[in-house]
């Protein structure tokens, strides 16, 4: 499934909100997360990731990784979680009016 416009960020924030991870670990996060049904293409998830580096929403350092090589590890700042909480609030709003149009029955 394609991804909704504006759905990344918050999918990478929420994934990040879990602790510090490389880019490979947050695609395998949300591929695990949707069992399958969304795939992060690679440079959209480091696209979204440097612009949120950028907006001071995550912040990075370079670490070594589970399989022994160097990484870029991802963490979720102090604003970062804010704008999360903020999204997610959204997102539900967003979502619970869209359910009541869809459950409507019709005449």
């Amino acid at each position: 499934m394609d991804l909704l416009k504006g759905t990344l960020d918050v999918m990478v924030l929420k994934a990040l909100a879990w602790g510090p991870l490389h880019g490979y670990a947050v695609t395998r996060w949300i591929h695990d997360r949707t069992d399958g049904a969304l795939e992060v293409v690679d440079s959209a998830l480091y696209q979204a990731l440097h612009r949120m580096e950028r907006r001071g929403l995550v912040a990075s350092e370079w670490a070594v990784s589970e399989n022994n090589r160097k990484a870029k590890y991802y963490r979720l700042t102090p604003a970062g979680r804010r704008h999360l909480a903020k999204e997610i609030r959204a997102i539900r709003q967003y979502t619970d009016a869209l359910w009541k149009v869809l459950a409507a029955e019709s005449a």
